[in-house]
């Protein structure tokens, strides 16, 4: 008999991210913000299930302080137990810059933006008669996002899961499991910014386990790594991996494990 194995924390009583139960190495949260060199805000928002060419609307708040997006995740299996809706608001906590523009990217379940803030301009005439002009652009601080996290925040660490925020329709937790009427099990893991080719299943001593690698893409901090039991297998016999359906796409890995 094949039984789900719910998220457990990495140690007696902690998640490495409370984001992801699956987590073990790597940027944590939901979301993460950097300035860059150049003063644009780049913001990493995890969506999966998202497909790469999704028609993402992401629109301008009325006062240009930030923006907000509206993308689905649909039912990529029918076992799924709803599609997923998202809508992601980022906004800046500064009282001088706006939005002057912004791009958008999504790749794994993962959606990458960068905003460009309207910048101060301070210039002037030297006694000499040459004229300066000096661009400055606000502090880390100025800019901080009520909806976005710093990866390294201690405070991500925990023993209880958070829900995505982000998600306004379908489950926000990474795990999803169901027993089918033919005795197999069903299970749907999220491991946002895994590329297809990095999903790794294994079998051995009875458990089920899930590995997923996320690269390093654009501005990230760094690469994720995943891994975990997803399901417990109670049988006498030997359990052959090939046995396993998978079906991976957009940061999602989805399983269905024979009842033998």
């Amino acid at each position: 008999m094949v039984v789900s194995l719910p998220p457990q924390s990495q140690t007696s009583s902690l998640f490495y991210g409370v984001n992801n139960p699956y987590l073990k190495n790597g940027p944590k949260g939901f979301k993460e913000y950097k300035i860059l060199k150049n003063g644009d805000t780049y913001l990493r928002i995890d969506l999966p299930g998202v497909p790469k060419k999704a028609a993402v609307e992401v629109s301008l708040w009325a006062d240009d302080k930030g923006v907000e997006a509206l993308v689905d995740a649909p039912k990529q299996h029918k076992h799924d137990s709803s599609q997923r809706t998202y809508c992601p608001i980022i906004g800046f906590m500064c009282g001088r810059c706006k939005v002057l523009r912004f791009t958008s990217q999504v790749c794994d379940g993962v959606l990458r933006l960068v905003l460009t803030p309207t910048a101060r301009i301070l210039g002037g005439r030297f006694l000499g008669g040459a004229d300066w002009e000096e661009t400055y652009f606000c502090s880390s601080a100025a800019h901080w996002l009520p909806y976005a996290s710093d990866p390294t925040d201690p405070s991500l660490t925990g023993p209880v899961l958070e829900p995505n925020p982000s998600v306004n329709e379908g489950s926000p937790m990474a795990y999803e499991s169901k027993r089918l009427p033919n005795g197999s099990l069903y299970v749907r893991v999220d491991m946002p910014g895994v590329p297809k080719d990095r999903f790794t299943v294994s079998v051995a001593d009875g458990r089920v386990t899930v590995t997923g690698e996320a690269p390093a893409v654009s501005h990230d901090s760094d690469g994720r790594f995943y891994s975990g039991d997803v399901a417990l297998l109670d049988t006498l016999i030997t359990f052959r991996r090939r046995w396993i359906k998978t079906i991976v796409k957009d940061g999602v890995i989805r399983l269905i494990i024979p009842n033998l």
